[in-house]
C-alpha cells in the first residue's frame, strides 16, 4: 500500500525509483570560500574599489566620504576616528585604499600607515596632512605610503588620485 501512495510522486520527479541503489547520489560542488578575500555585496568579476576615511575631524569625514560618493565610481566602506580605529577597520573591511589623517589623537596616521603596510600589504593608502611640509613629506616615504597630500589642495586632485590609484592599467 505504501508503495500506491509513492507512485504519483515518481511521475512528479520525473524519474523512476529515487532510491535506486545503483547510482549514489553526489553532492554539488561549490566554489571553495575564502574569508581573506571576501567582500560584503561587491561582484567578483567587476569589483567596486573601496575605500575606509580615518581622521580624528567628523567634517572631514563626512566632506570627503560625500565627495567620493557622489564624484568617483568607488564606494566609502568605513570611517575611522584615530589609527587605532583604522587599524581594526581596515583588518575587518579590507580595503583597497584607506585614507589615513597624519595628525591625529590617540595613534597617528603615520604609525597606523606602518602596521598597515606589514599587516594588509595589498591595501594603498593615502597619507593626508592639514601641513604638507618637508617633513612630512619625508615620513610619508619612509613608510612607503602611496601617496602624500595637503587637505589645502583642490578636492578634484583627490579624485584623480584615487582613479590612478584604484583603476587597474588597460
Amino acid at each position: 500500500m505504501a508503495d500506491a501512495n509513492l507512485t504519483p510522486l515518481v511521475g512528479v520527479f520525473g524519474g523512476t525509483d529515487c532510491m535506486d541503489k545503483k547510482k549514489p547520489y553526489v553532492l554539488p560542488r561549490f566554489a571553495a570560500y575564502d574569508p581573506k578575500n571576501a567582500k560584503s555585496g561587491t561582484d567578483k568579476l567587476n569589483p567596486t574599489p573601496t575605500l575606509l576615511i580615518c581622521d580624528d575631524n567628523p567634517n572631514i569625514r563626512y566632506l570627503l566620504r560625500s565627495f567620493v560618493e557622489t564624484r568617483t565610481p568607488f564606494e566609502v566602506c568605513g570611517e575611522a576616528i584615530h589609527g587605532i580605529d583604522a587599524i581594526e577597520k581596515a583588518k575587518q573591511l579590507q580595503p583597497d585604499l584607506i585614507l589615513l589623517d597624519l595628525s591625529m589623537p590617540v595613534m597617528t596616521g603615520a604609525e597606523a600607515a606602518v602596521i598597515l603596510k606589514r599587516e594588509v600589504p595589498r591595501m594603498k593608502i593615502i597619507l593626508f596632512t592639514l601641513h604638507m611640509d618637508d617633513v612630512s613629506k619625508a615620513v610619508g616615504r619612509a613608510i612607503g605610503v602611496d601617496l602624500m597630500l595637503s587637505k589645502s589642495d583642490s578636492i578634484s586632485k583627490l579624485a584623480d588620485h584615487l582613479h590612478a590609484l584604484l583603476t587597474p592599467e588597460n
